[in-house]
């Protein structure tokens, strides 16, 4: 499993831990409206699933904000960001920050995207910091596991394997 710290503890990471070259494990998500999101409710595009500890922190403010202004720059790339953030207050911070090329998604009721992808902090019960990109055939093409948690991603390599990808 990659090796991950949270405010500079250690913490550890549940799940599989996901290379580049496997292929996307589903996962069981909720949208702002309740409704269920899997994987292959994106197929046939590339995806940039960037995923944050909470959106109401500075660090995942602006991860989401920046993915939201590449979006539309993006042909053919949806944007997903998932955190265990409430559907309600992912929402709420959508409509009051103006965030519409990204699409948020709460892991809270199944943890199943951060089991999925082994990103579920087992002491805290968040998501760490990290970023994948999907190809349109389900094939992960990049991963970072962003080793201190309240670190930013590497968007530069995010978005260029976006463009890659596609």
């Amino acid at each position: 499993m990659a090796n991950v710290t949270f405010k500079g503890n250690p913490v550890t990471l549940l799940g599989n831990e996901v290379k580049v070259g496997d292929k996307a494990p589903d996962f069981k998500v909720l949208a702002n409206d309740l409704s269920e999101v899997t994987l292959a409710d994106t197929k046939g595009q590339v995806r940039i699933i960037s995923v944050v500890p909470s959106i109401d922190t500075g660090v995942c403010d602006a991860q989401t904000r920046r993915f939201n202004e590449e979006a539309s720059k993006l042909d053919n790339v949806k944007i997903l960001t998932i955190s265990m953030d409430l559907p309600f207050a992912q929402k709420r911070w959508c409509g009051a920050n103006g965030i519409e090329n990204v699409q948020l998604l709460s892991d809270h009721r199944d943890a199943s995207f951060g089991q999925a992808y082994g990103v579920l902090i087992k002491e805290l019960r968040l998501l760490a910091r990290a970023v994948f990109v999907v190809d349109s055939n389900n094939n992960v093409t990049y991963v970072e596991y962003v080793s201190e948690a309240t670190n930013h991603p590497n968007y530069e390599a995010a978005i260029e394997a976006a463009k890659a990808a596609n």
